[in-house]
C-alpha cells in the first residue's frame, strides 16, 4: 500500500468524523460542525491567511489505494496567548527541615503556571484501528510529518515545541488526579471540565489555588498517575523522545499527564531537514530512506520514501512520483530516517 500525508480538505469531513467516533478527544470531537470549523481553519492556516496566534493545522494520512483516511494529526501554532492562556502545574521540590527534631523532608509540590506567550503544540495524533500495528507504520508517518512542515515554514511557529501526553484513565474515563484535586476546586466532573476548557479555560485561573499544593496531601492513586502516560500512549512518547523531546517537569492541570518540550531547531527532524530539486530517473539504487514534504498550491503533501542524492538533486522511485504527482525541478524538503 502507498500512503500520502497531506493537509486536510473539505472532502475529508465524513472520514474524519468516522475516525473521531473511535476515540474520545477534545481536539477531534465526534461532532461534524466542530470538525468542519477546524478543517476550514486549517485550510486558511496552510494558505497563510491566519496569524500565529490563530493558526491550527490538520494533517491526514491517506491510503491512496483505498482512498481512505487512515489517521490524522495536528499542530497548534501557539498554545498560550493573552486571550487564551495555557495553564499547567509545574512539578517542583521544596525542602522542609526541623532543627529541633533533626528531621527533614523533600516534598514534591505543584504550582499553577500561566503562559500567555506559549510554544507550538503538536497533538491530535489518531490512527484508525484497522491501520494500527501495520508494517507501514502509519502512526509514525502522520506524527513525524508535522515536523517536516514546521521545518519548511519556521516563521509560522514558535521557538519551542510542546506536547501534552495522555495519562492513564480508568475504563470509565475517570481521572484519579482530577478527582483528588480539580474536582474539589471546581465541583465539575472531569469530562465536563475538560470540554469547557477547550472553549474557555479562564475558570482554571479563577478557581484553582494560587498557593503551592503538596503532593503528600493528595490521594495515593492521584500521586501514582502523576506524570505518567497511558499504555496506548507509550509508543508516541518514545517517538517524541527519539527526536529530542524531554519531560518539562510540568503536568496537565486536569489529569496530571506529562508535558514534553523541545527547542524547535533542536528537534532532530528539523535540524536535519534539507531542500533539494527533484530529478527524474527510472533506474538506479536507492540507498536511503526518509520523510519528505513539499508545498503545493498553498497546501502540503508528503510521504516516506527511499531516495538517493546526486549533488543538489534528489532521485526518488517511480512509484513515489506517481503517488505524489511530481514534476521534475520541484523543490522537496527531506529529513533522513
Amino acid at each position: 500500500m502507498s500512503f500520502l500525508v497531506r493537509a486536510a480538505s473539505r472532502d475529508d469531513l465524513q472520514q474524519l468524523y468516522e475516525l473521531a467516533r473511535q476515540f474520545t478527544l477534545l481536539n477531534l470531537p465526534a461532532e461534524k460542525r466542530i470538525i468542519e470549523t477546524k478543517v476550514e481553519r486549517s485550510m486558511a492556516s496552510f494558505a497563510g491567511e491566519l496569524g500565529k496566534n490563530e493558526a491550527e493545522y490538520i494533517f491526514v494520512v491517506e491510503d491512496s489505494e483505498g482512498q481512505m483516511v487512515a489517521g490524522s494529526s495536528m499542530i497548534l501554532a501557539k498554545n498560550g496567548t493573552p486571550t487564551s492562556p495555557n495553564f499547567s502545574f509545574k512539578v517542583l521540590k521544596k525542602e522542609r527541615f526541623s532543627r529541633e527534631l533533626g528531621v527533614g523532608f523533600i516534598h514534591q509540590i505543584l504550582r499553577l503556571n500561566t503562559n500567555i506567550d506559549g510554544p507550538t503544540e503538536v497533538g491530535g495524533l489518531v490512527v484508525d484501528r484497522a491501520y494500527r500495528r501495520r508494517p507501514e507504520k502509519v502512526g509514525r508517518m502522520i506524527s513525524l510529518s508535522r515536523f517536516i512542515y514546521i521545518g519548511m515554514e519556521p516563521k509560522r511557529f514558535a521557538e519551542e515545541l510542546h506536547s501534552e501526553m495522555a495519562p492513564p484513565l480508568s475504563e470509565e474515563g475517570r481521572s484519579e488526579f482530577w478527582e483528588a484535586l480539580g474536582r474539589r476546586f471546581t465541583g465539575m466532573p472531569y469530562t465536563e471540565a475538560d470540554q469547557i476548557s477547550s472553549q474557555n479555560n479562564g475558570f482554571i485561573q479563577s478557581l484553582f489555588p494560587e498557593e503551592d499544593i503538596y503532593l503528600a496531601l493528595l490521594d495515593s492513586k492521584a500521586r501514582l498517575v502523576l506524570g505518567r502516560v497511558a499504555e496506548e500512549t507509550q509508543a508516541a512518547l518514545h517517538l517524541l523522545n527519539r527526536i529530542g523531546f524531554k519531560y518539562k517537569d510540568e503536568v496537565d492541570p486536569f489529569d496530571g499527564g506529562p508535558h514534553l518540550g523541545c527547542k524547535t531547531q533542536e528537534c532532530t527532524l528539523i535540524k536535519n531537514l534539507r531542500s533539494y530539486k527533484l530529478k527524474k530517473l527510472k533506474s538506479g539504487q536507492f540507498e536511503h530512506s526518509g520523510l519528505f514534504g513539499l508545498s503545493r498550491d498553498g497546501s502540503y503533501v508528503g510521504s516516506a520514501s527511499s531516495y538517493r542524492i546526486e549533488g543538489h538533486e534528489i532521485v526518488l522511485p517511480e512509484k513515489t512520483w506517481v503517488l505524489m504527482n511530481m514534476s521534475e525541478g520541484e523543490e522537496i524538503f527531506l529529513s533522513p530516517l
